[in-house]
């Protein structure tokens, strides 16, 4: 397995790590336990070190799982969680449940994530949404206190804008980000990946493969049921699913030069644009684990590069990646 470290950092993980929350949350009924237990090994077996969950995610179910199958292989392993949202109400959706990175809240939240995933220490623990109540220094500073106590390793947020990523370097240094970053999600190239390049941070890519649109098997006549996220965005509307399908053709043209499939061409493409970034592709499935993993095979040259961005310029993706109401969490 090939490793990456995350910017300045001492933290090493796999070039690709794996994005558990589908597991237990967002994409339809928690998945059966024993399966994502073997598919979490599977993983493990195949050089995977880089974990990814929050205590949101479930709530809290996805932390526990993760927790209990990897527990054998803990200390080989980097476990990232997150923290920020108030869990106590009723509702736990994020964007439905209240933010809170107060920093009383975030020493009652690691001390929860602590026992689930059944460790002393947390690899990598990141602001969820940044809190637009509570002081970024406030929270770096928590954080910092987290680490001074050996409950955390590294800081890390999520979905921060630049100014935000600077506040909370200048208290605490942040080891990484998490953004959504793909091929049919570029923002971050304009201002967020020179900053991180510029303060030695690495980049975690989510949803590297677009939820899932970027794998190919989503067409314009897919639906999705209510209790898929996916039917709540503006992206995975038809008219949206259609126009969108000039990606798929992009990729699929790659793929046919490079004997890959679409998935494999997305992540490779994301792994050639900094040697500091590490994706995080969720899956439930033996299959798509060992396809997703099949792309730190495929060598995309300089050319090929040049090739896909071109093509990618004259596409224009369609339709918001969230409804409005997540997407004023971002950026921040």
């Amino acid at each position: 397995m090939q490793t990456r470290k995350l910017g300045n950092s001492d933290l090493e993980v796999s070039a690709l790590g794996l994005g558990c929350m589908g597991m237990s949350f967002s994409y339809g009924p928690p998945k059966d336990r024993a399966e994502m237990t073997a598919l979490l090994r599977a993983a493990v077996d195949r050089g995977v070190t880089f974990f990814d969950t929050a205590e949101v995610y479930g709530p809290f179910t996805n932390e526990d799982l993760v927790g209990e199958a990897l527990a054998p292989f803990r200390k080989q392993l980097v476990i990232a969680t997150k923290f920020g949202f108030d869990l106590s109400g009723p509702d736990h959706r994020p964007g439905a449940a209240p933010l809170n990175s107060r920093p009383d809240h975030i020493k009652r939240a690691v001390e929860g994530s602590l026992k689930r995933l059944r460790t002393d220490v947390i690899d990598l623990y990141y602001q969820h949404r940044v809190d637009p109540n509570v002081p970024m220094e406030d929270v770096a500073g928590a954080v910092r206190e987290l680490i001074a106590q050996g409950k955390v390793k590294h800081f890390g947020l999520s979905e921060a804008g630049v100014g935000t990523i600077r506040r909370a370097h200048a208290v605490q240094p942040v080891a990484a980000l998490q953004s959504e970053y793909s091929l049919w999600h570029r923002k971050p190239e304009a201002e967020v990946i020179p900053a991180l390049e510029e303060l030695g941070i690495g980049l975690v890519p989510y949803s590297p493969l677009g939820k899932g649109f970027l794998t190919g098997k989503i067409d314009a006549t897919a639906t999705f049921d209510s209790g898929d996220f996916r039917s709540t965005l503006p992206r995975f509307a038809p008219g949206a699913l259609k126009a969108n399908q000039a990606l798929i053709d992009l990729l699929s043209r790659m793929g046919q030069r490079k004997e890959a499939t679409p998935a494999q061409i997305a992540l490779a493409w994301l792994l050639a644009q900094k040697p500091w970034i590490a994706p995080i592709p969720g899956t439930t499935k033996l299959g798509r684990l060992d396809e997703n993993l099949g792309s730190l095979s495929v060598d995309l040259t300089p050319d090929d590069l040049r090739d896909i961005d071109a093509a990618a310029a004259n596409i224009t993706v369609q339709g918001a990646r969230y409804p409005e109401r997540l997407e004023q969490m971002t950026g921040r």
